[in-house]
């Protein structure tokens, strides 16, 4: 029996296994790196052990000091969650060597289907459908588009498409240096790119006495980057004869590698309905809730059965009921190419319902941090119809607070709401064609400045910010010229004013906003109406930041000083850090006095597991570079200067 376990991971995983954990009486064991010492991981568990250090390679990707933190901790099982050492076969090996209980597949399963390029051997050999590979070295242009790939690990690290034989060659470097940094492997393989097609998964679980489990199938297919958004079990639109020979398919891989415990098969399927095997995942997955909410079950609990020597139980898995949605809430930018973002979490708060289901790692007050993938949070709708568990989790993201770093919620309500998606027409092109639609600027930004603005003045003229019961008796007849308050809505940079002025029976919209009655203002919350319609407005203000949350929406702004500072101003043409993270490499050849071509890739920053490609503004000439290898960089810092040529002068 289990008694003690430490999860070798972080963060919404860790919190997520530690919760069966306590519902099944089992001691919890956390390791946490430096900058993770107050993480939510580390304040749940019972006992927690420091990896010192703050990147991964020298923390969580440290087998050696996970197994030495079990053994300290009084352990007697390691869980590796997802990602990290999760299919590492080394680290089992060690975990079982030291004799602990391994909750997870056997050594060898691990190997086999570790590198993605054996695993399409072992499945051609047991009939299940493959793509080609392809030979980058005689590749031609009849065989594009191309997708190149990571052997050794997944999550979208070390994927490239590539749709012309030039980019060939830089994209296989590129592809290779992040699947090196990602999972210590820089072996990367090619396959031919189905264009439409459907990421499709089956999710297996197989005991030591014989059973596996087919627990239906989910759709992963509206991704960015390669990495999955959007989840739903089970997968729509498929007929019973492609269902059936998926999970027919699935039980085969498994039974191959004699596979134990948590596993998923992942398929394409083209826009005809074949399907390809892509890789099998030796361990849990981050969608897996939304096999749980189908099935009733929880999977971390078998997992552990499992581990204990527990066989499955002999009548079967139980019949699926409903639908169930996951939407991966991320801390980024999806109109800036999904630039990572950091900073202070202020507020996390996601309405608790009934068929809703929240997994995190964080909490209003905590960091987000540099060093990690930036996934805040999932979200999980279960209900009896697809349309009804859709619904339902664009309402519940909607209606969320989340104050702090820009993250990707509105691109999830507008996602899950999109008529493709509500018709079941997906594909893992979905973000390529819809982006720009899906991130436009949100409706209603006028009132939602109009409200921070007056929420501040009440808070000035009440002489304290925290909401109070002035309803109109805090406003001062002042019959003056019209208070105006300027705003940059965040992360667009749009500017927005709201102009108001003080009578007697309290403010006045005026300007663009003249017709819009203000029925109740207090530092905390605004109610308006115009058109008839009444509308209500939270208001939060954090320093210079003010958060407007609404019915239908969510506004942040940063208030604006009334006169533009000079100091702010920057040198034409240079090279700003988008975030925080590390240079790994420049162009070939880069120094000051370099020609650069207007769009050339200059300097490449990882930031949260992820490479990030810095473009030149301009064609012209590299006057100064401030960027080096391994050097760390805060977000807006200066890396380089490209200066254009003159303009010739006009002969008069």
């Amino acid at each position: 029996m289990i008694t003690t376990l430490l999860v070798a991971n972080r963060g919404e995983i860790a919190c997520r296994i530690f919760r069966t954990c306590r519902e099944l009486g089992i001691s919890t064991v956390a390791v946490y790196s430096d900058v993770d010492a107050d993480a939510l991981h580390v304040r749940e568990a019972d006992t927690a052990v420091r990896l010192r250090g703050a990147a991964p390679s020298d923390t969580y990707l440290r087998g050696d000091l996970v197994v030495a933190a079990a053994l300290a901790a009084g352990a007697d099982a390691v869980h590796p969650g997802y990602g990290f050492l999760s299919e590492n076969a080394g680290f089992a090996a060690a975990v079982q060597d030291a004799g602990l209980v391994w909750v997870g597949p056997p050594v060898k399963a691990i190997e086999l289907m570790a590198s993605k390029t054996r695993a399409k051997e072992l499945m051609a050999a047991a009939d299940v459908p493959l793509l080609a590979p392809v030979d980058t070295a005689t590749a031609t242009d009849d065989q594009l588009p191309l997708l190149l790939k990571a052997a050794a690990g997944g999550g979208g690290r070390g994927m490239r498409i590539v749709r012309e034989l030039g980019a060939l060659a830089g994209e296989l470097t590129a592809a290779s240096a992040e699947a090196a940094a990602a999972f210590g492997d820089g072996e990367v393989f090619a396959e031919p790119y189905v264009e439409r097609g459907r990421h499709v998964e089956v999710q297996v679980m197989a005991d030591g006495h014989g059973a596996v489990w087919a627990l239906g199938t989910r759709d992963c297919s509206l991704q960015r980057r390669h990495q999955k958004v959007i989840e739903e079990a089970p997968a729509p639109g498929l007929d019973d004869a492609l269902r059936a020979r998926l999970r027919d398919a699935a039980v085969a891989a498994a039974r191959a590698v004699g596979y134990l415990g948590a596993g998923t098969v992942e398929f394409l399927v083209s826009a005809e309905g074949r399907p390809y095997f892509l890789e099998m995942n030796t361990r849990l997955q981050v969608e897996h809730p939304v096999t749980e909410a189908v099935f009733g079950l929880d999977l971390v609990a078998l997992q552990l059965r499992i581990a204990e020597g527990e066989a499955l139980p002999a009548d079967g898995p139980p019949q699926p009921r409903g639908h169930a949605v996951e939407a991966r809430l991320y801390a980024e930018d999806p109109a800036r190419d999904w630039q990572p973002q950091t900073g202070a979490l202020l507020t996390l708060d996601v309405p608790e319902e009934p068929g809703l289901r929240l997994d995190t790692g964080y909490t209003g007050g905590d960091t987000i941090g540099v060093h990690y993938d930036p996934m805040l949070a999932k979200v999980i709708a279960h209900a009896p119809t697809r349309a009804e568990a859709v619904r339902h989790l664009a309402r519940a993201l909607e209606r969320a607070r989340i104050h702090g770093p820009a993250t990707n919620r509105d691109l999830l309500v507008r996602s899950l709401r999109h008529p493709d998606f509500a018709a079941a027409r997906l594909d893992t092109g979905f973000y390529d064609r819809h982006l720009d639609a899906l991130t436009g600027r949100p409706g209603g930004r006028e009132l939602a400045a109009l409200a921070a603005a007056l929420a501040d003045a009440a808070a000035h003229s009440s002489g304290d910010a925290s909401p109070g019961p002035a309803r109109f008796g805090a406003w001062r007849n002042v019959p003056s010229q019209p208070q105006t308050k300027r705003y940059r809505s965040e992360p667009d940079g749009a500017e927005t004013e709201a102009a108001y002025r003080t009578t007697r029976n309290g403010p006045v919209p005026v300007g663009a906003a003249t017709g819009v009655r203000v029925l109740a203002a207090r530092p905390g919350r605004v109610t308006l109406e115009t058109g008839g319609v009444t509308r209500h407005f939270a208001v939060t203000a954090h320093r210079d930041r003010v958060y407007v949350d609404t019915a239908t929406g969510a506004h942040t702004f940063t208030a604006l000083p009334r006169f533009t500072d000079p100091t702010e101003r920057t040198e034409p043409g240079s090279l700003l850090a988008p975030m925080p993270g590390t240079v790994v490499r420049l162009a070939d050849g880069l120094a000051p006095g370099s020609a650069v071509e207007a769009g050339q890739p200059l300097i490449w920053l990882e930031a949260m597991k992820m490479e990030h490609r810095i473009l030149a503004p301009a064609s012209g000439t590299l006057t100064a570079l401030h960027a080096a290898p391994g050097r760390q960089v805060e977000v807006g810092a200066l890396l380089a200067v490209v200066t254009e040529p003159a303009a010739p002068e006009e002969n008069v």
